[in-house]
């Protein structure tokens, strides 16, 4: 977990920000009251926020999934970088932080685009995939939830996810602990298998990046490869 880029010291990071990231009142006022919970070090990012949605920009997304939204920060950032008519499917299972989310989300105007799920994610995913007219139907996708089942959920989005789709999964670093020999933990030993495992799937092309606390990028494959 980590609110500020690995490697970034307090005065870089705040000049990052405030030269260089465009956040609104509302996105500030966000991360202030998020900052405030017991549980506020699971914020990503501003600038973190900000490459999503440059990311989603990028690609011109108009259907994303996110896999734990938190208080909605980054919910927020990639509705904004939508164009009208996107959505933004977003599944959680805490309506308290949720709240949060969607008194935001409603404020900036971005709440038509996002359709939060209050549900365990995989019950979700499996619900999209039931439907054949979702493989391959989304654009986009965060994953930032629990970390044991990383792989279950990559697997999933990797089928919703349309040939040059991108894959974002967050806490890639785990606080550092990936590189740790001595770091043994369930979630630890999820994410270095699933960093290894993208960096040598051939269904993508990966890069971890570090970008908060690591933020693996995996580009879905066309069907000749490219």
């Amino acid at each position: 977990m980590s609110t500020r880029s690995h490697g970034l010291d307090a005065r870089l990071h705040a000049y990052v920000v405030e030269q260089t990231v465009n956040e609104t009142d509302l996105m500030r006022r966000l991360r202030a009251e998020t900052a405030r919970l017991p549980q506020g070090e699971m914020q990503i990012a501003p600038e973190q926020g900000q490459f999503l949605r440059w990311l989603v920009e990028l690609i011109q997304a108009r259907a994303g999934i996110e896999i734990g939204v938190f208080t909605g920060y980054s919910a927020l950032c990639v509705a904004q970088g939508l164009p009208p008519g996107g959505r933004l499917i977003c599944c959680d299972l805490s309506d308290e932080w949720t709240s949060i989310a969607r008194r935001y989300w409603r404020e900036a105007g971005v709440a038509d685009r996002i359709d939060l799920r209050l549900a365990p994610a995989l019950d979700t995913l499996d619900h999209l995939l039931a439907d054949p007219a979702n493989h391959g139907a989304f654009d986009y996708a965060f994953i930032d939830a629990d970390k044991r089942n990383v792989d279950a959920y990559y697997e999933r989005v990797l089928r919703l996810l349309r040939p040059g789709g991108v894959l974002t999964l967050d806490n890639a670093f785990k606080g550092g602990r990936v590189a740790d020999a001595t770091a043994d933990d369930a979630d630890t030993l999820a994410l270095r298998a699933l960093n290894a495992k993208a960096a040598r799937d051939p269904r993508v092309s990966a890069s971890l990046v570090p970008i908060g606390d690591g933020l693996l990028l995996a580009r879905k494959r066309t069907a000749g490869g490219a």
